[in-house]
């Protein structure tokens, strides 16, 4: 019997193999305690209750009808809930592939939508298979500062060949921002660096840790420095980059230590980089997305139409988001009136052309989105940056309305919508950022519409 000090112990720290018992009871007591507390909470805040095919999918749009409605932070709870969970999977996975006598790189595919379920299961199904994770040598001289320091440069360049081969690929071939790319990349490149940094003299984990940040540092600063990426996009993917290469290379560390495996075992995990994410590429769903933020006004909803169909210059903004180069609305114009005419909602880095779908005045105005800007400008030292996300529209507005709803006193509940899909995996933590953005734009839109008709 194992006590809960032992559980944490097996479940976090990657020290001891993992036997098919053990891997399969943690399994599925973690599991279900992780969806019982997301569906109570969900419950509590939506009113609505998790099915199974929104817990089993490996897309995170089929759950969103039940979060609709919920808080803007519950985005991000459910985010940072996740963390621990999806190191205990990877952790364990490796040490359990290692323990059932299969390559223990393989574990890495755990993170993969689609055949993480898969990949469980035969984890679980497979026979331990006792004396192929020997325990690490001792008494192994400590390395010189030389060796180390070679052992740095050689892991952070088969690391930087690792995620270079699977970022050209992934991008330029596929012109694919999937979860293999975001998810499987960066942690394989820190399983390749601290599997190298460690064999054949064991390094501290300190030191490992060390060397997983400076990997993505370095990738960061050739992405910037060739200006393949920008500075807003590299810190938006650093919450999730960084956590999986600094967690890859304490897995490469102990693979280093506790198997016999060898760096050509990774050798099919990292050349199946590309091919998956050319799968993923093929077979991944986009879904309509819909962003919904309300204002209260003042003033009758005859008040406020007017500014809802043009408005004049908006202050400027106060707001860092704004500042670090998101696109900003800045003032609205229309040619002609009813349905057909076209609104141009003008923002810093271009126009939005609008042509009118619905034209009920003073209840509802729609359109759909012909033509929009980028949405944002990039940080980088260079004058043009090339990623392809801009290039392709991965952020696509498709159809916005506004709404006003009458309501007692002579006041307006105006309702602000915009439809788009996002082009970029995984959608569950993507979605987090450019619904951040479009609330923002939303309230900044609103708020100004009710200055004016409250002034009015």
């Amino acid at each position: 019997m194992r006590t809960l000090v032992d559980w944490l112990l097996l479940w976090f720290v990657p020290r001891d193999p993992v036997s098919r018992r053990a891997y399969l009871l943690s399994g599925l007591g973690l599991a279900a305690f992780k969806v019982a507390v997301e569906a109570v909470v969900t419950w509590w805040l939506t009113g609505r209750s998790l099915t199974l095919a929104g817990v089993v999918s490996p897309s995170f749009a089929v759950r969103e009808a039940a979060m609709q409605g919920a808080p803007e932070w519950f985005g991000w709870a459910l985010f940072l809930w996740s963390v621990p969970f999806i190191w205990i999977a990877l952790s364990m996975s490796v040490r359990r592939a290692a323990s059932a006598g299969v390559w223990p790189w393989l574990g890495a595919v755990v993170l993969l939508p689609g055949v993480n379920w898969l990949a469980m299961l035969a984890l679980a199904w497979l026979p331990d298979q006792p004396g192929v994770a020997p325990p690490p040598a001792t008494g192994a001289p400590p390395p010189s500062s030389t060796l180390v320091d070679l052992a740095a440069l050689r892991a952070v360049g088969a690391a930087l060949a690792t995620g270079g081969l699977a970022f050209a690929v992934s991008l330029y071939a596929f012109r694919s921002y999937g979860a293999v790319l975001f998810f499987g990349t960066p942690l394989v490149m820190g399983m390749v660096a601290g599997f190298l940094f460690n064999r054949p003299v064991p390094k501290t984990a300190a030191a490992t840790v060390r060397l997983g940040v400076g990997v993505m540092a370095v990738a960061g600063g050739v992405l910037l420095a060739f200006a393949f990426e920008g500075l807003i996009c590299l810190a938006m993917a650093a919450p999730i980059v960084m956590p999986l290469a600094i967690a890859g290379t304490v897995l490469g560390k102990w693979i280093a230590e506790a198997t016999p495996a060898t760096l050509g075992h990774a050798l099919p995990l990292i050349l199946a980089l590309p091919l998956v994410a050319g799968a993923e590429a093929l077979s991944t769903a986009v879904p309509e997305r819909c962003v919904l933020t309300t204002v209260e006004i003042d003033a009758p909803p005859e008040a406020v139409w007017p500014h809802v169909v043009s408005f004049p210059d908006l202050p400027e903004p106060d707001d860092w988001f704004f500042r670090s180069g998101i696109a900003c609305p800045l003032r609205a114009r229309i040619e002609g009136t009813g349905v057909g005419a076209i609104r141009h909602c003008e923002f810093t880095t271009g126009d939005f052309v609008e042509p009118i779908t619905v034209w009920d005045q003073p209840r509802r105005l729609a359109f759909d989105v012909r033509e929009q800007p980028d949405p944002m400008v990039e940080l980088s030292p260079w004058r043009h940056v090339h990623p392809p996300h801009m290039h392709d529209r991965s952020l696509t507005s498709r159809r916005g309305e506004f709404q006003l709803v009458p309501l007692p006193g002579g006041r307006t509940r105006l309702e602000g919508r915009t439809w788009y899909t996002f082009d970029m995996h995984p959608q569950a933590y993507w979605t987090l950022w450019s619904e951040l953005a479009i609330h923002k734009i939303h309230r900044r839109v609103l708020a100004h519409i009710a200055r004016l008709a409250e002034r009015r």
